[in-house]
Parts: C-alpha cells; sequence; structure tokens
C-alpha cells in the first residue's frame, strides 16, 4: 500500500499517537513554512517516502496516516527560512527526531554534519536515530507515594556494568538493575528510594567522540519521553518493569530530569530536534539579538519553558514517566524551570503547572536550585511541595570536618534541619536533600584524599569541574600505602556519613559512597563512561556497608531525628535539642567558633540520644548529662554494640570521630 497522509481535525495528542486504523501525527512549527513525514523502511534504513503534513491549525501542523501499524519508522523535516541572525535555522537536509518519539530505534551520536549550514550535498539522515510509533499510556499513576527517607543516586550504566548477573545479546541496564544482587544491595542499606541519573535519550558533547570518550551521565538530552537505547532495547516498557518490581520492595524510583537544556548546544551544534523545528521559539535568545542564544547552564542554550510549545513538551514527559510508574522526578539545574524574561519566578508557568497537576499530585519532586545564569542560585526558594538539593549542607558539613575555624555553628544549623533556608516558605526539614557527595564532584573516598581535583582524563586541561571542593587530603594528595593516612581517610569518611545519617532532613548518598568508591580525584566523571568508573562490585568495603546500614537503621529507630520539624533548643525545658560542650555545659555564643567537640543532645518521647562530635585530632573527655544511664548506640570509629558507661558520665571521644548514646536500659 502506498504510504499517504490525508487530512484530519487537531489531534489532542502530540507527536504519532496509534489510533484503531493508523495513526495522527501533529507537530508544532511557528515559524516554520512546511512540516514533511519521512517514513523508513522496517529496518529504519531506507527512506520511503517524504510527505507534507496537509494541515496547519495555528502554530500545530497535522494529519492522518492511514494503516499505519506499531513499529512504524519515522522522522521529520522542515523547510522555513535559515536565517540564524533572526534565530531561524531551518533546513530540510536535516533529519529531525519527534520530540514526542516514545521510542528511538538507535542511539545519538556526534558527527560534524549535524552541525553543517544547509548543502545540497548534505543529508542527515544516515546519522540520526528514527522514532517508532509505540503505544501511549494514557491511564494516570494515581499512588500516593511515600516521603522519602533515604536517597540513594546511581549512575545506571556504571551501577550495573559490573554486575555478576550475565546478560544475553544487548546490554540491558534495566535489566540488571531489577537483578537480585543489586536489589539485595540496596535493601541491606535500608534504601526508600534510588534516584536514577538520566535516562532519557542523550547525545555525547561533540568535543568527546574526537577524545575517545563517551558521556556517562546523560545530562545531554535530546528527546524527553524516549529512553536511551543504551539502557534498554525496550524503551519505556522497561522503565515501567523496573518500577513495578522496586515498588514490590517497597523501594520508589525517582528519575533525574533534565530540562533546562538539550544536546543542541550553541550556534555551533546539532540541528537534530528542536532546533530544526523551531529554533526561535524553544530557545531562548538575547532580548536585544534573536540570533544569540541565552546559556544559563553553561551547556551552550537554554529552553524557553515560560513558552507555550516547551512547556507543554515538558508536562507531556513528566506524565509520561509518570505514567511508568515511577515515584518522582528530580530536576537538574531547576531554577531554569522558573526562569522568565525577567528572572527567576516560583510562580512561572512550568512551575506553576507542575503544582497544579492532578497526575503529578503526589508524586516526589526535587528542585537542583541553581542554574549558572544572573541570580541562578536559589536555594530555599522554590515552592512546596518541591524539596531541594542543599548545597549548603553539603559545604557546610565538609567546612567542619575540614577544620575551618567558622564551621562548627553552621554545621548545627545543618544537623537541626536548615531552618534558615526552608523555614520562610513554611517548609520542614524534609524539603532539604541533606548530601555529602553527589554524581557531580568528589565521591566521598575522594573529598578525603585530594585537596586538589584531578581532571586531566576529562581532556580539558584539568579546567573543568569545580575548583572548590572544601576537600583535604589527610596528608598526601592521592593513593598512598601509608597505613596512617589509609586509617585516617577511612575515619573520616565514617565520620562524614555519621553525620549525615543524624541530621534532619532527607540524606542522599551516591552509588558506591557506601562501599568506598574513589573517581581517583576526578570532581567531573561526566565523560568517563569506562571500566576504571564503573562501579566494582567485587572490591567493595563491605565493613563500610554495613556500617551504613547501621546508621540508617539507627535513624528509623528515632522519629526525633527524622521529624519533619526544626530542632527547637529554647532554654527552658520545651527544648527538644541542647547543644552541650564537652564539659556538659550548655554552648554559649562564644563557644560556637572554632569548637571541636560539642554534643547534640535530643530529646524522644521515654527516652534521650545523644549524639557527640569531635574533629579534633586528640581525644576529648565528653561529660554527659549525669541523670540517665546511657548506652553506647555506636561509633564512628568503630562499633561498641552493647558498652555501657561503665557508672561514668564522662565518655571518651576517639580523634575525628561522631557517636550516638541512649539514655535507659534500650539495647543498642
Amino acid at each position: 500500500m502506498k504510504p499517504e497522509i490525508v487530512a484530519s481535525s487537531l489531534p489532542s495528542e502530540m507527536g504519532l499517537t496509534p489510533t484503531a486504523d493508523g495513526a495522527e501525527i501533529a507537530v508544532f512549527s511557528r515559524n516554520g513554512d512546511r512540516v514533511l513525514m519521512c517514513l523508513f523502511d522496517e529496518a529504519g534504513d531506507r527512506e520511503i517516502a517524504r510527505l507534507p503534513l496537509p494541515c496547519r491549525t495555528g502554530d500545530i501542523h497535522h494529519g492522518f496516516i492511514p494503516g499505519a501499524k506499531i513499529g512504524l519508522r519515522y522522522g521529520l523535516r522542515v523547510e522555513g527560512p535559515y536565517k540564524p541572525g533572526e534565530g531561524h535555522r531551518f533546513d530540510a537536509g536535516k533529519l529531525l527526531v519527534d520530540p514526542y518519539a516514545r521510542l528511538i530505534d538507535r542511539p545519538y551520536r556526534w558527527t560534524p554534519e549535524l552541525a553543517a549550514p544547509p548543502s545540497a550535498e548534505i543529508d542527515t539522515a544516515p546519522f540520526v536515530p528514527r522514532g517508532v510509533l509505540t503505544d501511549i499510556i494514557k491511564e494516570p499513576f494515581l499512588h500516593k507515594e511515600n516521603a522519602p527517607q533515604f536517597i540513594y543516586e546511581l549512575p545506571l550504566k556504571s551501577f550495573t556494568r559490573k554486575l555478576d548477573v550475565a546478560l544475553k545479546g544487548e546490554q540491558d541496564a534495566f535489566a540488571a538493575l531489577c537483578d537480585a544482587q543489586a536489589r539485595n544491595h540496596l535493601a541491606k542499606l535500608g534504601v526508600s528510594h534510588i534516584e536514577l541519573l538520566p535516562i532519557a535519550a542523550w547525545m555525547d558533547e561533540r568535543h568527546l567522540p574526537a577524545l575517545g570518550l563517551h558521556n556517562a551521565w546523560g545530562y545531554n538530552p535530546v528527546t524527553f519521553m524516549a529512553l536511551d537505547p543504551r539502557l534498554s532495547p525496550l524503551g519505556s516498557q522497561a522503565v515501567a518493569e523496573a518500577a513495578r518490581r522496586y515498588r514490590e520492595a517497597g523501594v520508589g524510583i525517582i528519575l533525574d530530569i533534565v530540562f533546562n537544556h538539550t544536546a543542541e548546544s550553541d550556534e555551533h551544534g546539532a540541528t537534530i530536534s528542536l532546533r530544526g523545528l523551531d529554533n526561535a521559539v524553544y530557545y531562548r535568545h538575547a532580548h536585544d539579538d534573536p540570533g544569540q542564544l541565552v546559556n544559563d547552564t553553561g551547556c551552550g542554550n537554554t529552553l524557553a519553558l515560560d513558552r507555550a510549545p516547551a512547556l507543554r513538551m515538558a508536562m507531556d514527559a513528566v506524565r509520561h514517566w509518570r505514567r511508568c510508574g515511577v515515584a518522582g522526578f528530580r530536576f537538574d539545574l531547576a531554577t531554569v524551570m522558573g526562569r522568565m524574561e525577567d528572572g527567576f519566578s516560583a510562580e512561572a508557568p512550568l512551575l506553576s503547572a507542575i503544582r497544579q497537576d492532578p497526575e503529578l499530585r503526589d508524586c516526589i519532586l526535587i528542585a537542583e536550585p541553581w542554574d549558572l545564569g544572573f541570580g541562578g542560585y536559589r536555594l530555599g526558594d522554590f515552592p512546596p511541595p518541591f524539596r531541594e538539593w542543599n548545597g549548603r549542607y553539603r559545604d557546610d558539613v565538609r567546612r567542619f570536618w575540614r577544620g575551618d575555624r567558622d564551621a562548627t555553628g553552621a554545621l548545627a544549623t545543618r544537623l537541626a534541619g536548615s531552618a534558615d533556608l526552608f523555614q520562610r516558605e513554611r517548609r520542614g526539614p524534609h524539603a532539604s536533600i541533606n548530601y555529602l557527595a553527589a554524581h557531580d564532584g568528589f565521591t566521598l573516598a575522594d573529598l578525603v584524599s585530594h585537596r586538589d581535583k584531578h581532571n586531566e582524563a576529562n581532556g580539558e586541561s584539568n579546567r573543568d569541574g569545580s575548583s572548590e571542593n572544601y576537600s583535604w587530603n589527610n596528608g598526601w594528595e592521592g593513593t598512598t600505602d601509608r597505613t596512617d593516612i589509609v586509617i585516617a581517610r577511612k575515619r573520616d569518611v565514617r565520620a562524614l556519613l555519621a553525620t549525615l545519617f543524624v541530621s534532619r532532613g532527607v540524606p542522599m548518598i551516591q552509588a558506591g559512597d557506601e562501599a568506598g568508591r574513589s573517581q581517583n580525584g576526578n570532581n567531573n566523571a561526566y565523560a568517563q563512561d569506562n571500566e576504571a568508573f564503573w562501579l566494582d562490585w567485587a572490591a567493595m568495603d563491605q565493613d563500610l556497608i554495613a556500617f551504613v546500614a547501621r546508621l540508617a537503621r539507627f535513624r528509623r529507630e528515632h522519629p526525633a531525628i527524622t521529624a519533619d520539624e526544626f530542632f527547637f533548643g529554647g532554654a527552658d525545658g520545651t527544648a527538644d535539642v541542647r547543644w552541650l560542650r564537652a564539659d556538659g555545659e550548655a554552648m554559649r555564643d562564644a563557644d560556637w567558633s572554632g569548637a571541636n567537640a560539642f554534643g547534640m543532645l535530643i530529646r524522644e518521647e521515654e527516652r534521650r540520644i545523644l549524639i557527640t562530635f569531635n574533629r579534633g585530632r586528640e581525644p576529648v573527655d565528653f561529660r554527659a548529662p549525669d541523670d540517665d544511664r546511657w548506652r553506647e548506640a555506636w561509633r564512628s570509629t568503630g562499633e561498641i554494640v552493647s558498652a555501657k558507661s561503665n557508672g561514668s558520665a564522662v565518655f571518651t571521644l576517639p580523634p575525628r570521630s561522631v557517636a550516638a548514646w541512649r539514655s535507659g536500659d534500650d539495647p543498642a
């Protein structure tokens, strides 16, 4: 049967949508003259038809394909002006991927032809994936999600590549994630949610192929609703199955979503989707220069999410993944989502649309509250129900354990839930996602082993990545066989982790930090998709894993730590926390500056909890309240499960340590 597209009424869905007797197609292009539908053979190798969409309703070009079947492979082309100075980059020689494609047949790959100006000699079809017609999930996934208690951030590829499971055929990272080895490890830790780095189809940055490198993280998306084929050939079905399997085990899946930019990059970048559909509308440009892309992301372009076409695309993408059963979303560089022409607003269209959408009402929403544009650091400014990555928590905890003189008071504020950041929006500590390290930066092991970044493997002469990491090396930069330094580093990692798990807020660790993983000082490993950077399951520090599991269990046992209220440290008997000096007296204002040791005494209904901190290099005698019997629950330097205070109210705090004590006769 000869392929054809016939006139139709305006479809309710964007993109290519199957019907009982064919498929509807709808594509946005305000400034394009004509949209062409390109149909390919079953293998996706040969273009067999190029058909103009016959209808236009406003800015939507649309039509109907009689007899279209699931599995149809297709692309788009748009005819229109090529006037870069006016923001228009139409080129019918560029095959475009439908931004609403829910499945693509091959990964994206960079090649210079994708960025070449229009030429009769260039057709990019050999270099571009095809969209694949699939069924769409229309039923909302209306499930009230449990609040996150312990988040585990993981890059899917590097997390699964060295698992013991043997997968037949093409590597399927989602199938590996569902294997018992991964699920048992997460269950042992007591994780409540896993947060997957971006899974939407992405492309390598254009400088990487020449260096023999590949994007390992996925923060360079092209199509927001299609799973990257390198993660699973099954597309959204793989995500839905993993979400189901993990939900049955009591663990939710949070997806990291990148709505701030695309892999089309700057003016020298590729034309593979939105740029070729309508560059002037989908991307933000300078007020006084319509040809100059705004770069609030540091990635070359910024999506104009306050405009209806981009906003609708983002909302449709979020709903698509939510209908696959995921528990929620973490939004990368989320300040962009609140940007309008005159700056950031918590009431910006996309943020408001997400907050009011019935399908998203009960899912988890987490913002990374900054971008690189003017006024881009917005920590504490996102409206409820958004939670936020708390970069201040990360930095203040690091500064305390590094030994910064003015950091002790700041640490107490973070331990108490960061009221200075979240109280003004009437949110509690659960709005704060507390973390010490994440994908973007040093691993926890490297944080205590490197004073400086070492990103030479990225091919940018160590210019990339943050230069201020509040890190320390314990007397030697990088790998060493010196036993004293190795012991000191392990001690510091445990003290950092202990601090995280006794803080109010939601703790998050990145994959491998519970097991001593190192990246040899690379604090920007986005381009390191190789064996040296994959999680080595055989080399995991089992003692450290057991310690993290114990910390998580201790936290679950004490609602006084997990409560969604800021600690109240008043002077009378109503205080739920008291800050103590090593001599057992209350901390005074003057004591905070430079204090190496202090205690956090928490009231919890029938008992009290005492958390002691000593960042000094020498032991400290700590006098605890003597009106209770105290039993040690754990100490970061070693687990003494049931050691009593042998009749004395004075405890010896080892150097560089955290310890937890419980009053009464409760077993540790």
